[in-house]
């Protein structure tokens, strides 16, 4: 078989392949054959229908389009193998099959055009002596105070005020209805219009500013027990409630009764009370240090980030088709695996309609995610960094013991997915070694656009762990 290359854009091969005379003919009379053991033609049994009788009944052009089908496929799946090309994904027939048709002729030669994907070349015009900024993030002192005063408020105890009326930092039993307030110029006599569902009985609301819509807290700041007030308030623009956004509205709010918060003192009963340590020293030493490491491994991330971004304006590569859609491939499960985790139904959110969307949406981060790879792997390559089996398994060991109640584990698929991460946490490290980073305050550098992909999508269902405080609990157990 003859096959001559061509390299096409996108990294592609082209092929023309010329099929010999003597397959166009074998695979031709081979058809017949098939056909006439398996037609259902009147008159005839299976298998003994006349050549000219089938050919009449089924039509040349029938029966040369199943010959090519099986031409073209078995034609590139052997010069592929041939020319030993590595490809990757599915070979594309660049041919027009109705010119095939045309010009096949069983015992004539037949050239056919095909593409397959290939694994891009990587060209990294510089990786080393890179210059770029990146935010520090620095301990907050501060931290250690606000978690345990957090604490402080959970442990509270509630006690009911006597002699005085509602302020600031105390919990209010009330009963409430809301209406939307009347426009100016509207008649004074019409009854007010009732907000739906803005009703409730025996609610119990903590006094500060916060807890609720401008002006319903500082309207019950002064309120005595039983008392009654018509207070003016406003909900937000924009709101989670369209309908609400912007408007204003008026409670008639009862004061049901008055609590106050007894807090606890911080001390060595407190810190045994929230945590396994013994002392209040203790707590605060553990942290302090959880977050000295939580501020120190920010900043190592920001690095990281920043070094990648500035190593992709380095890098030259044209991605097959082949590779990015595989990359989209992977994002989508990767997003549906965890919105299913969060016990949400993925065929809902994934539907045949929104699909092709969130592909779409989802191109840009995974060539990002694509030329990060590849360029790491040929920085590793010419570098010759490795991973060694002994770091390997302790990696695996480390992992397996710190999930033991997984009992179905693929430990080749994690040795080989350990190997990865640790070999691109080497890479990384030694592009750091061999940069320049300039580290700035943190907010200091104005955020990248952000990518409109399928994960950003899902993730606007999850909670944003490392914005919120952990709890002491959290920080100190484990």
């Amino acid at each position: 078989m003859k096959v001559t290359q061509e390299k096409l854009p996108a990294s592609q091969i082209g092929l023309e392949i010329e099929i010999t005379p003597e397959i166009t003919k074998q695979t031709y009379e081979q058809v017949i054959k098939n056909l006439a053991s398996t037609a259902n033609i009147p008159g005839f049994r299976k298998g003994k229908v006349p050549r000219p009788i089938l050919l009449q009944r089924l039509g040349t052009t029938r029966i040369k389009a199943a010959a090519l089908e099986e031409l073209i496929q078995d034609g590139i799946e052997q010069a592929v193998k041939q020319e030993a090309i590595p490809a990757i994904g599915q070979p594309q027939l660049r041919s027009s099959f109705e010119d095939l048709i045309n010009n096949y002729e069983p015992g004539k030669p037949l050239t056919i055009s095909a593409a397959v994907d290939v694994e891009p070349e990587v060209n990294l015009v510089q990786y080393t002596d890179l210059l770029f900024q990146a935010e520090e993030v620095k301990y907050d002192p501060e931290r250690v105070d606000s978690t345990l005063e957090k604490e402080r408020q959970e442990l509270a105890t509630l006690i009911p005020v006597e002699g005085r009326s509602a302020q600031i930092g105390d919990i209010a039993v009330v009963d409430f209805k809301g209406s939307f307030a009347k426009a100016e110029g509207e008649d004074e006599t019409a009854e007010l219009e009732p907000i739906p569902g803005a009703e409730a009985t025996d609610f119990q609301v903590e006094l500060q500013e916060d807890k609720f819509i401008p002006g319903f807290i500082s309207g019950i700041v002064g309120m005595n027990p039983e008392e009654t007030r018509e207070i003016a308030a406003q909900f937000p623009d924009p709101y989670a409630n369209e309908d609400l956004a912007g408007k204003a509205a008026t409670f008639t709010v009862t004061l049901k009764e008055l609590k106050e918060k007894e807090l606890p003192e911080i001390n060595d009963d407190f810190a045994q009370e929230i945590s396994d340590f013994e002392t209040l020293e203790e707590l605060r030493a553990s942290l302090v240090e959880r977050y000295q490491k939580e501020a120190d491994d920010k900043t190592k991330t920001n690095k990281q980030e920043a070094l990648l971004t500035e190593l992709l304006k380095h890098v030259e590569v044209d991605l097959p088709l082949t590779l990015v859609e595989q990359e989209v491939d992977a994002m989508l499960t990767q997003t549906a695996m965890r919105l299913s985790q969060q016990g949400l139904d993925v065929r809902k959110l994934f539907t045949q309609d929104i699909i092709p969307q969130l592909r779409e949406r989802s191109r840009t981060e995974a060539i990002e995610r694509i030329k990060r790879s590849l360029s790491l792997r040929e920085v590793g390559k010419r570098e010759s960094i490795e991973v060694t089996p002994e770091e390997i398994a302790a990696r695996v060991k480390e992992l397996l013991e710190q999930y033991p109640e997984e009992k179905e584990v693929d430990e080749d698929r994690l040795r080989s997915i350990v190997e990865n991460e640790l070999l691109t946490e080497k890479t990384i490290d030694w592009l750091l070694e061999h940069s320049s980073v300039e580290l700035v305050p943190e907010g200091s550098l104005s955020p990248s656009e952000e990518t409109e992909g399928a994960e950003s999508d899902a993730d606007v269902s999850q909670t944003e762990e490392e914005n919120s405080e952990p709890s002491t609990t959290e920080v100190t157990e484990g």
